[in-house]
């Protein structure tokens, strides 16, 4: 009898023996992080959204962690050339990017060589879903709803329309619009939303579209009027609706865009889930409560919803993107 225990006593140590070293592997992978201060890769410029939301989250992450989250700001490209940064370093959870989704998504085809494949070289970690942009219209024009422009843009021919950059949600909300509708609307294209709403202001532009914060330059002094929203309805505005409601057709009206964090593709996962549960955490923070209610944005969202949200809307973008006909860059 003794002899039948013993051995059932050697084979459970040998299994256990067998299976420690891929526990303690993973254990330590989440123990040992983060064994220094964490660089935080924020593409773009100081005092916008994006750097905003990377500094808030940051602090919360280092009050977590007991690591000192540095943030860094690598502007430039349209994002990539801190993507770029982000997906040469270690693989150790020790380099986070903070970006946007024409970072994550609009780069492969408005750009010939990005510096990074995001599919390849990055891991997207935990992402915030866009808040719905605004369509604004000049008090001229007299619009207030989608079906009031179509008639304003059929009747003046030609519509001066502002966007924030080439290859912009903007951009590709002007292009849907014009296929769906035959209208000669004409995109005007600046370097950023501050000189896109001096546009409206200044009467250079008939109709603008951007985001919620940044329009309160004219809709506060009651220069234009907001219209629609592009895919999904603003808590602070609910009475306007977005365009699908008002008969839009174009799938690119359905998706959200986002902000959010990558880190090189071969982060040990359990470092992956480890960053994805704080960013999530962090949404109860006071400090990143109100940054999102500033900038009117949804609450990060953990590892699974937010890959599977970059999969869904993926080809979309991709497609409505290339509609546009433009060169890479």
């Amino acid at each position: 009898m003794s002899m039948k225990v013993n051995r059932r006593h050697f084979i459970a140590a040998g299994s256990a023996a067998v299976a420690t070293p891929f526990l303690l592997r993973g254990a330590s992978a989440q123990a040992a992080w983060p064994s220094r201060n964490i660089r935080m890769v924020c593409s773009y410029p100081a005092g916008g959204q994006t750097d905003l939301l990377a500094r808030a989250f940051g602090d919360f992450i280092t009050r977590q962690v007991g690591k000192t989250v540095v943030n860094e700001n690598k502007a430039g490209a349209s994002g990539s050339i801190g993507a770029a940064d982000v997906a040469r370093a270690e693989p150790d959870g020790h380099t986070i990017l903070c970006s946007i989704s024409t970072t994550y998504v609009m780069n492969r085809v408005m750009i010939k060589n990005p510096g990074y494949d995001m599919d390849k070289d990055l891991t997207l970690v935990s992402v915030i879903p866009g808040a719905g942009l605004l369509l604004c219209a000049s008090l001229a024009s007299g619009v207030k709803t989608l079906e009031d422009f179509v008639a304003f843009a059929r009747k003046k021919g030609q519509v001066n329309f502002g966007t924030y950059s080439a290859g912009s949600a903007p951009h590709m909300t002007i292009n849907e619009l014009n296929k769906q509708y035959g209208l000669k609307i004409e995109p005007i294209h600046y370097r950023g939303e501050a000189p896109m709403w001096t546009g409206l202001l200044d009467g250079t532009l008939d109709v603008a579209m951007g985001s919620y914060t940044a329009a309160q330059t004219v809709l506060q002094g009651d220069k234009a009027v907001v219209f629609a929203v592009h895919s999904k309805k603003v808590d602070a505005i609910p009475e306007i609706k977005t365009l699908p409601e008002q008969g839009a057709t174009s799938k690119f009206f359905t998706l959200s865009g986002f902000s959010g964090w990558a880190v090189p593709k071969a982060t040990p996962q359990p470092i992956v889930d480890r960053l994805s549960e704080l960013c999530v955490a962090a949404n109860s923070d006071p400090k990143v409560k109100e940054v999102l209610r500033t900038f009117a944005l949804e609450p990060a969202i953990g590892f699974k919803e937010s890959n599977a949200l970059y999969q869904r809307e993926l080809p979309t973008w991709i497609e409505t993107a290339q509609a546009l006909g433009l060169e890479p860059a």
